[in-house]
């Protein structure tokens, strides 16, 4: 077998995060002792490569996935903090001053990307020559292509183009790719895996991809690239698929217990440890201060686990944009009884209301949850045809019927073609309804972008922000280490 292609294949064999540790889900093996050569010369060893892959790009390790999620929403109109380790990674995104330093978010949104990236790379420079059946080598190949377009996806929407790294042969120093190379690589990545991955429901673990996920990617990436026509075509194609639908309670739908439903097409797969390597911590960031229990649900805090003091909280407007009878409502909590018995009253004008999306349920340790954390939902996929059909053909009954899917789980009124007399009206319409929907899925700062609406929000909001930051700042560490890197324009 000829020498691996790679010079830092270490951080394989010392931690392979884990997707999931249910039974039946991705549970590699640690291979502490391994050389490189014993890693391609059995399926596990292929194996543990790809699992270090997902791991990378699904970004879990202990308090990646809630800083992830908090900072990109907090620079929204939907939710704010004031206190706790937010000075740590995440106030000078919620304020508008990118600066490409200091944040521990930069080395989220750009290193962990790379970081499986370079698994997949790995694994398609080595799987002709690897000790396994031509079946599992076209399977494997597959999925470490759909790890790295999931990879290059989420680069691309936070900084636009990037370096496209497709072999460990490249230098170390190589331009960011044009806008164009950027968008063909991604959508032909994802375009060309379908045929080799399974149905979905038919993957051999629970966090592997399939098919559905590649065409709910290609559905999304054509939908926050404007390209209408392919987003609809696409979106009606999972929906063809037959295996996904709209999971009946919108309460229930995010607890531990009811992860593994036909809505999710693909997730963050999350499992409690306590060595927290593919864990979720958003609700110590949730909790208000002295939270105790939850009157309403009987939700009590759970021995052991912890408040970072974070004050996260939901803005009075949007808070108050929710239907009175909206059942997406049901995971904001709006009062508390605190450690002295007391009833807290968190609703409106104190802008206070406290999101528990990833409501606390039986698997926890500690600081750690095992809520899977939806990367793209049906309800999604719906709402991105209608979208599509709407920016195409202006107002029409089918994008109305597909939004009515969605109103019908959360119990308000269903809209009527005749509400609308124009595609910006029935446009600003979906962007409320994803926002009711999606709150807190790492969702509304796309939407907004997409919307035109991203700068002119924080605007509104007293913020500094400024039309050119639409997209991050290229970090300074990335900068440093390859001199034919370009920032993004307006940054230093």
């Amino acid at each position: 077998m000829k020498a691996i292609k790679i010079s830092s294949l270490g951080i394989f064999f010392t931690v392979l995060l884990l997707l999931n540790g249910c039974e039946s889900s991705l549970d590699p093996d640690i291979f502490s002792e391994t050389t490189p050569e014993q890693l391609f010369n059995s399926i596990d060893g292929v194996e543990s490569v790809l699992y270090g892959a997902y791991s990378s790009v699904s970004a879990m390790n202990i308090n990646e996935a809630a800083e992830g999620l908090i900072t990109s929403e907090t620079m929204t109109d939907v939710m704010f903090v004031t206190d706790g380790a937010i000075n740590n990674w995440a106030t000078n995104f919620q304020d508008f001053v990118l600066d490409g330093v200091g944040s521990v978010i930069y080395g989220v949104y750009w290193n962990q990307p790379y970081q499986g990236i370079r698994n997949a790379n790995v694994i398609l420079e080595n799987i002709g020559e690897a000790n396994i059946s031509e079946e599992e080598k076209t399977l494997i190949s597959a999925e470490a292509r759909f790890v790295r377009a999931w990879g290059y996806y989420n680069l691309y929407l936070r900084f636009g183009p990037t370096p496209l790294r497709t072999s460990s042969e490249q230098p170390q120093s190589i331009p960011r790719a044009t806008e164009e190379e950027m968008k063909e690589f991604i959508e032909t990545e994802f375009l060309e895996v379908i045929d080799d991955l399974p149905d979905p429901g038919e993957e051999q673990a629970y966090g592997r991809a399939h098919k559905g996920a590649a065409m709910a990617f290609l559905t999304k990436f054509y939908l926050n690239t404007g390209q209408w026509q392919k987003c609809a075509d696409m979106a009606q194609e999972v929906t063809d698929l037959g295996h996904y639908g709209i999971y009946p309670g919108y309460f229930e739908l995010f607890q531990e217990g009811n992860e593994r439903n036909n809505e999710f097409i693909w997730v963050r797969t999350s499992k409690a440890d306590l060595d927290r390597t593919a864990s979720i911590s958003y609700m110590n960031y949730a909790y208000p201060v002295n939270f105790a229990s939850h009157p309403a649900s009987g939700l009590t805090m759970c021995e052991g686990c912890r408040i970072f003091g974070t004050d996260l909280r939901m803005r009075d407007d949007f808070f108050n944009s929710f239907d009175e009878d909206d059942e997406r409502k049901s995971l904001i909590i709006t009062e508390y009884i605190n450690t002295d018995g007391e009833l807290i009253d968190l609703m409106p004008p104190n802008d206070n209301p406290r999101p528990f999306k990833y409501w606390p349920g039986e698997d926890f340790a500690g600081p750690s949850y095992g809520n899977d954390i939806p990367v793209i939902r049906y309800a999604d996929i719906l709402l991105s045809r209608a979208e599509a059909l709407n920016r195409l053909n202006g107002p029409n009954q089918e994008s109305i019927d597909l939004i009515n899917e969605i109103r019908e789980r959360a119990n308000v009124k269903e809209l009527e073609l005749s509400d609308f007399t124009s595609s910006e009206e029935l446009n600003d319409a979906i962007l409320e309804e994803r926002g009711w929907e999606f709150y807190l899925e790492e969702q509304r700062r796309d939407d907004l972008v997409r919307h035109g609406k991203f700068i002119e929000r924080a605007q509104q909001r007293g913020l500094p922000a400024r039309d050119h930051q639409v997209r991050y700042p290229i970090p300074d560490f990335a900068m440093n280490a390859n001199p034919l890197l370009e920032q993004n324009p307006g940054y230093r």
